[in-house]
């Protein structure tokens, strides 16, 4: 029977391993870190299965496996910031860039495919793209461990207390408590309702098409009327940045966009949020994959532009690391 019951936990635990995806990358801010945890839940709850009872859910029980193992992982790690999380912006956009530091372990991006699973239900998409903004999931690394897994339980996965308790092994009390400690803290440190809004698909198209062209083009001036005049440019693993649209244009005109025909900019998406692969031309004409531009929309502009300098991401969302140069 035991042997049974064990053949049955894929078929029975599968369907969770997506929402489960997304819980951990909300918790760690990290692919990386996030599929080695849900690995290891799936391991745990595979290696107990024979011992469940039945006394909750499957999904509840997961759930539980999951923050436990998130919990205890996290007591030796640092918060994953990004740079904004870490200091004041520069004052000047002629300001020497500071060293980049590979040293932090930064925030990063994660791709809609991993979030979302294979559901084409848009009711679904839309109840998972605000709640993994990266505005959202880097606010929740100034929570506590215990705090941010209490506030996704409850607030977004909407969890109840008692349940929430239930998987931690203590008090509805002392859930309610930390909740309420996590809903101060986030409105401090978390993002605007604007910031977690979403843009009409007109709009998103047009802003996408025109950034594009004003990389492929080095037009600071069009690349200018796409970004609201409180824009923010971040560029982990460097942590200097740059907030206001003078302050963020000046900067790259002066050292990425200085001259035409230097980048090529493939879409995607990231955090349920507009992303583009960022090609840097190379010395043989061909297009180097650089990284990843996540972008934040409010009012139909450009509000953050988040650009990630690793050229290791464009393949982990599922793009070429090279472009040929036309003609070739």
């Amino acid at each position: 029977m035991a042997d049974a019951r064990i053949d049955d936990f894929a078929q029975v635990a599968e369907r969770y391993r997506p929402e489960l995806r997304a819980y951990c990358y909300r918790m760690v801010g990290s692919v990386d870190e996030c599929e080695d945890l849900v690995q290891d839940t799936y391991l745990r709850a595979w290696q107990a299965y024979d011992r469940f009872e039945g006394r909750s859910s499957v999904r509840l029980w997961l759930y539980k496996i999951a923050t436990n193992t998130y919990l205890n992982v996290l007591q030796t790690r640092r918060r994953r910031p990004l740079p904004s999380g870490l200091g004041a912006p520069a004052d000047s956009a002629a300001v020497a860039l500071a060293p980049a530091q590979s040293d932090i372990p930064w925030l990063q991006p994660a791709p809609d495919s991993l979030l979302y699973g294979a559901t084409d239900d848009p009711a679904v998409v839309v109840s998972v793209r605000s709640s993994v903004r990266l505005a959202f999931v880097a606010a929740l690394q100034h929570l506590s461990p215990l705090q941010r897994a209490v506030l996704v339980l409850r607030d977004v996965l909407g969890w109840q207390a008692g349940e929430v308790a239930e998987m931690l092994e203590t008090s509805t009390a002392a859930v309610n408590s930390a909740l309420q400690r996590a809903r101060a803290r986030l409105a401090q440190a978390g993002p605007t309702l604007d910031e977690l809004g979403e843009p009409t698909e007109p709009e998103l198209r047009d802003v996408l098409d025109r950034y594009m062209a004003a990389f492929e083009h080095a037009d600071v001036d069009a690349l200018a009327e796409l970004l609201r005049a409180d824009v923010e440019l971040e560029m982990p693993p460097i942590p200097t940045w740059f907030t206001g649209r003078d302050a963020v244009c000046a900067f790259l005109s002066r050292v990425v966009l200085r001259t035409a025909d230097s980048w090529r900019l493939a879409p995607t998406r990231a955090n349920g949020a507009p992303a583009l692969a960022m090609y840097r031309r190379a010395p043989d004409g061909s297009f180097q994959a650089h990284g990843l531009d996540v972008l934040s929309l409010v009012g139909g502009r450009i509000s953050r532009i988040v650009a990630f300098n690793d050229a290791a991401l464009v393949a982990k969302f599922g793009l070429p690391e090279t472009f040929a140069a036309a003609g070739s």
